[in-house]
């Protein structure tokens, strides 16, 4: 009990939890984390005039209160004035029969707006409580029973925080693993008609690939679970050939097992899929064991459904980064290249983004000596939002250096902040957007302006790398009358410049200015021979470090000398006109 309280005050980030069991006159904390009170602390138990679990008690039903003062219920109890109690989020906990035997709350000394994922961990962590009391009562602690809430402790602590299908692959293998010590750890996903497997990366087996999929109605054990919602046992292979499919025995004596139970995955929106666990040897499966894989089967489908909305959110995410990502146009006379390199956590995805596409000479009626728009830019935000703002971000840019070319990048940038703030459009983050012309004896006059994005670097023919650190304040929806200026630069023949986002050179305790100065020193010493895919590529392995904890975005141009090759980019369509 000490343990589940300890979990909720570090899951939920409060000052005090507590396991509290309500009897007729007086709360008792078999579990108890933060209390300072006296004597409460040191007896462990206060009278019902101290009590808000009380109320969960008696209506069963959860109790959060942002502020017990404020509320009818509670604003005259003594736990307010005695204990401290200010904001207040208390979870049923309940025996076999549905008896509510008290609460699992967490407590605050301040007012407190309860999120939606902490009440979800907080229920969580309820429902396992639960059976850890069940259990308990079940078997007057016996030894079975200590080793089940165990592993159930540690299951509400590992799946609780899962964030995608791999790793709660990877987590249920090696709670199990630990305590139960099956041979075979199997996880199988409904999808449609079917059960898939889900290989384990350290693992793999042959099974997985052969008997991928498994209809939903097969004469398979797994399929038996899923569609009568409940454990499945076999004792033996003889079990199994007179109970199943042939097919189904292959499968089961490629495993190379002597039992096994499946496990149905029944999440809040229905079936998820099913937990097989296997056995080298004889394994009957008691009442105690039964009642703790059933629990861990519950976290395990709560942990599935979570994991595979986030995923299908991540590939949703990704996909749309993607779309918008440009393909860089041919321009006779320079070379260009891009990358995008996404977080290596699975769960960012974000603003970031590059473009490059052509203007027109200002005053020119033809194609011929046609410019370049180059942008590079970082939407604040590591969600859909973000990644679906960079998209209107960039698309108006493009439209404003367009309408604006003649007058330069900071024309088209404070017409874009002049639109966000019309329509409205809450976008912030960093850029920086340059417009490149054809220049005197083969280079190119480059304008720019910068809204707080890190400088670019230019190498230039001698070897020489040059930071651009002038720049603005950063794109904010709220600011009005900014500042913006125009900067200018020719960039001769055999010139390097490297835009970037902050993936490539922030990171939490380490130097920005020294991750530049890094940037600088590859740049240079790369030279003009690097290919430019081949150099971005570099760049993103060596100076993030691994793994890199934010989506990293690249793009280079490069005005090669007459005879060297131009190699396109990523996208190698021809110049509009």
């Amino acid at each position: 009990m000490e343990r589940f309280a300890g979990l909720v005050a570090r899951i939920v980030s409060v000052p005090v939890a507590l396991v509290s069991l309500v009897e007729a006159d007086r709360q008792v904390f078999p579990g108890m984390v933060g209390l300072a009170a006296e004597p409460w602390a040191t007896r462990r138990w206060t009278p019902l005039s101290h009590s808000l679990c009380q109320h969960v008690a008696l209506s069963g039903s959860p109790l959060v209160l942002d502020d017990a003062r404020e509320d009818a219920l509670t604003c005259a109890s003594m736990a307010i004035p005695d204990l401290g109690v200010v904001a207040y989020a208390g979870m049923p906990l309940t025996d076999a029969d549905g008896t509510v035997l008290g609460s699992l709350c967490a407590i605050d000394t301040v007012t407190r707006a309860w999120t939606p994922r902490e009440l979800e961990n907080l229920r969580d962590l309820a429902a396992a409580c639960s059976a850890e009391l069940r259990l308990r009562i079940a078997s007057h602690h016996a030894r079975a029973a200590q080793a089940g809430a165990e592993l159930l402790l540690r299951a509400a602590e590992e799946l609780t925080g899962t964030a995608g299908l791999a790793q709660v692959r990877e987590r249920v293998r090696d709670l199990v693993s630990g305590d139960i010590k099956p041979s075979y750890v199997g996880l199988q996903l409904l999808e449609g008609r079917y059960l898939r497997r889900l290989p384990d990366p350290v693992r793999p087996l042959r099974i997985d690939a052969r008997y991928e999929y498994t209809g939903v109605n097969a004469d398979f054990a797994t399929a038996v679970a899923l569609r009568e919602r409940r454990m499945v046992t076999i004792r033996d292979r003889a079990d199994a050939v007179a109970r199943y499919a042939p097919e189904a025995v292959a499968a089961w004596d490629s495993l190379g097992i002597a039992s096994a139970v499946c496990l149905p995955l029944t999440a809040a929106r229905g079936p998820v899929g099913v937990l097989v666990l296997g056995w080298d040897a004889t394994h009957p499966v008691g009442v105690n064991e039964a009642a703790v894989l059933t629990s861990i089967a519950g976290y395990t489908a709560q942990a599935v459904e979570r994991a595979v909305f986030l995923d299908q959110r991540i590939e949703v995410a990704h996909q749309l980064q993607n779309a918008m990502l440009t393909d860089l146009p041919t321009v006779p006379g320079l070379d260009l290249a891009a990358l995008y390199r996404p977080a290596s956590t699975d769960d960012k995805v974000g603003g970031d983004w590059y473009d490059a596409f052509p203007l027109e000479q200002p005053g020119s009626t033809s194609c011929a000596g046609a410019g370049l728009a180059l942008t590079v830019g970082d939407i604040t935000g590591h969600d859909i939002h973000a990644a679906t703002l960079m998209g209107q971000v960039r698309s108006m840019l493009r439209q404003a250096a367009l309408i604006k070319n003649s007058e330069g990048p900071t024309a088209a940038l404070l017409a874009l902040e002049h639109a966000c703030r019309t329509l409205p459009l809450e976008a912030s983050g960093t850029l920086v957007h340059a417009h490149l012309h054809p220049g005197g004896n083969g280079g190119w006059n480059m304008s720019w302006t910068n809204a707080g994005h890190p400088p670019p670097l230019l190498l230039t023919p001698d070897g020489t790398v040059h930071r651009l650190n002038d720049h603005g304040v950063l794109l904010y929806h709220g600011l009005h009358d900014t500042n913006r200026t125009d900067h200018h630069l020719h960039l001769p023949v055999g010139s390097t410049l490297l835009l970037y986002t902050d993936g490539l050179v922030e990171r939490r305790g380490h130097d920005l200015n020294l991750a530049i100065t890094r940037t600088g020193d590859l740049l240079a010493e790369a030279g003009r021979h690097t290919p430019l895919p081949d150099l971005l590529e570099h760049l993103a392995d060596q100076v993030p470090g691994h793994p890199a904890d934010d989506d990293i975005v690249l793009l280079a141009l490069r005005i090669p000398h007459p005879g060297d090759p131009v190699r396109p980019g990523r996208g190698e369509g021809p110049m509009a006109g």
